[in-house]
């Protein structure tokens, strides 16, 4: 088993419920043991904090922490603590800061949704765009039961997860090889499929316009000749360059090149519907001490996706 963990963001609610759940098969998938994180309330962190300046004995050692106690009944086994590979840590401080630092060698941090009802983002709010912007580790955020609108439902989840395939945003000149290698291991331990979606803005060709959001070609039909929008074959052939070196590494992995016309956070949106994972670069265009921007194809997709996204830093978020 691994010693590189991943990581599943817990407050009690539903919504993490959601979170742990798809960490736990995560883990299952990469044979990894799975670190379960609760970052304390405040009123939780006061109490240590006096007991400790006091030297207290008659307080007792440890405030009653409930979350460690819901985990353990969903996890544990007839009361017997934890399974083996799982292990809870309660966290103090904020919660960006708390999980910043506990993901920072991990494989990954899985962190639930919280709708608020209509066009629901995805987003905890300002802790959860934090967490996202800083982390050292590919941050998940699993949606919330409503805005999973896919073809599973909250019972068959596990399944479509396993069988969706893996989309994975590609701006053949920007996006680092960092993100395409997640998206590849994620596809190549589910057994399915990695759809690289590349958008333009130019209108798509009337010989190109299918019954799909996306306009899928195969490498070989790439030839000089043919009616097809120059934009996207040059997109399609910039894709099958930046692609080359991933399809040595994982010949196992199908990959579908799709070269589509439009926003390129909509289309990831439209794929999101049947994918088991969409995945998107943190992107810092121009990032300044008082940003904590993740690029705005990441933050539209993380607020509006039907289904988890990762968002995967790269070491150049941190020069």
């Amino acid at each position: 088993m691994s010693n590189t963990p991943v990581i599943a963001a817990v407050d009690g609610s539903e919504h993490s419920l959601r979170a742990l759940e798809w960490a736990r098969k995560e883990a299952v998938r990469h044979d990894s043991r799975l670190l379960v994180a609760h970052v304390l309330p405040d009123h939780a962190q006061l109490y240590a904090g006096r007991r400790a300046s006091l030297h207290d004995a008659s307080e007792p050692a440890e405030f009653a922490d409930p979350v460690r106690d819901w985990v353990e009944s969903l996890l544990g086994a007839g009361g017997a603590g934890l399974p083996e590979g799982v292990t809870y840590e309660a966290l103090e401080g904020s919660v960006p800061e708390a999980l910043r630092v506990i993901g920072s060698q991990a494989r990954m941090l899985v962190m639930g949704s919280r709708g608020r009802g209509g066009f629901a983002s995805l987003l905890l709010g300002s802790s959860s765009r934090a967490v996202a912007s800083t982390a050292a580790c590919p941050v998940v955020v699993v949606p919330h039961a409503e805005r999973d609108t896919g073809a599973a439902t909250a019972t068959d989840a596990g399944a479509e997860q396993s069988a969706g395939r893996v989309v994975v945003g590609l701006h053949a000149a920007e996006t680092p090889d960092d993100v395409l290698t997640f998206a590849f291991t994620e596809a190549a331990v589910r057994g399915t499929t990695v759809q690289v979606v590349s958008a333009y803005a130019i209108p798509p060709s009337p010989t190109l316009v299918i019954d799909s959001p996306f306009a899928v070609i195969p490498p070989e039909g790439l030839a000089d000749e043919g009616d097809g929008v120059p934009a996207e074959r040059e997109m399609l052939r910039s894709q099958t360059e930046r692609l080359a070196p991933l399809r040595e590494r994982f010949p196992d992995v199908p990959v579908e090149q799709a070269a589509v016309p439009g926003d390129p956070a909509g289309r990831l949106v439209i794929a999101s519907r049947a994918a088991a994972l969409v995945v998107v670069g943190r992107h810092h265009p121009r990032r300044t001490a008082m940003s904590l921007a993740i690029g705005s194809v990441a933050h539209a997709v993380l607020h509006h996706a039907h289904g988890p996204v990762a968002v995967v830093p790269t070491l150049k978020d941190d020069v």
